[in-house]
């Protein structure tokens, strides 16, 4: 592993000091901090009610140490998180050859680092994989799944590519759901329809939401390409408390432990997507929505006997 070029960090801030103390301090306890680069891109503000917390995250990114080298890249204006993913991981990807991505609300294992530049390492030469991914859904009694296994597309808490896979990033939309339509895949990219990316996409194309993840999710399965994933999770998202400019608040996501390292086996002939971590997958999705209209039951009938 010594004998690795460590893949840089990119981490993207804006005004949530309390998630990105907690991101950067559970980065600086990974095994491999010390001997990695970390660019940290700072976001210009949306408003003048932003600037005093935008200033107090850039006046604690001055402080952190721990690692090999820190850039910091202030954004005099507002880029709006997709465009400044877009931009940052396209500049360090194409300088570095790889990359690992990380926001400022995902709390890492130790052994985050060590899992992500090994994979990159092991899967670098192999076409069919397009990314790594650190997190994985809270799901139990996955007994026959191995320790990592591959879905088809691509993903967005705690995650890492190559240039190769990178460069397939679709940034229109609307190409991509003219596409996926054509082709008939978008119950594929709906983990057979329990969850909605493909109206995702559509409501980036209408502007309602400005989802760089969702193209390039879209983007991976429509180029046939898989994403490695742990059995058990080595990043937690603790932005889903409504601080979040993608998120409301939500518990159904967090996962209990985070991992203490995993085994890669490099055999070409296990690159391929597991059905049955799919089907787990579409189960945790299915289940989701089953909370979601038992709670919009439990509020209305509140408001109606209130």
């Amino acid at each position: 592993m010594n004998s690795i070029n460590k893949a840089p960090i990119v981490l993207f801030v804006y005004n949530r000091l309390y998630h990105t103390t907690k991101t950067i301090e559970a980065l600086k306890k990974n095994q491999l901090a010390s001997e990695s680069e970390l660019y940290i891109y700072s976001d210009g503000a949306k408003n003048n009610q932003d600037i005093d917390q935008i200033e107090a995250v850039r006046d604690y990114i001055k402080s952190v140490s721990g690692f090999k080298k820190i850039t910091v890249i202030k954004r005099k204006y507002n880029w709006g998180l997709a465009n400044s993913i877009i931009d940052g991981v396209t500049k360090i990807v194409n300088q570095y050859g790889r990359v690992i991505v990380l926001e400022d609300d995902l709390v890492t294992s130790p052994y985050f680092l060590k899992f992500m530049n090994e994979a990159l390492e092991l899967y670098a030469n192999n076409e069919k994989v397009i990314s790594v991914h650190g997190y994985f859904y809270p799901i139990e009694k996955m007994v026959n799944v191995p320790e990592t296994f591959f879905i088809k597309g691509a993903d967005c808490w705690g995650w890492a590519t190559w240039k190769s896979g990178w460069d397939l990033f679709e940034l229109d939309g609307q190409k991509l759901l003219n596409e996926l339509e054509a082709r008939g895949l978008s119950k594929k990219a709906n983990f057979n329809n329990t969850y909605n990316y493909s109206g995702m996409l559509k409501d980036q194309i209408k502007g309602k939401n400005n989802s760089w993840a969702i193209r390039w999710y879209i983007s991976a399965l429509l180029n046939d390409k898989l994403t490695l994933y742990p059995k058990i999770s080595f990043v937690r998202n603790i932005g889903h408390d409504g601080s979040g400019s993608n998120c409301s608040p939500s518990l159904e996501y967090d996962v209990l432990g985070l991992s203490e390292g995993t085994s890669l086996v490099n055999s070409d002939n296990i690159v391929f997507e597991n059905s049955e971590a799919r089907l787990h997958i579409e189960i945790f999705f299915r289940s989701l929505n089953k909370n979601f209209f038992i709670r919009c039951y439990k509020r209305l009938r509140f408001f109606l006997t209130s």
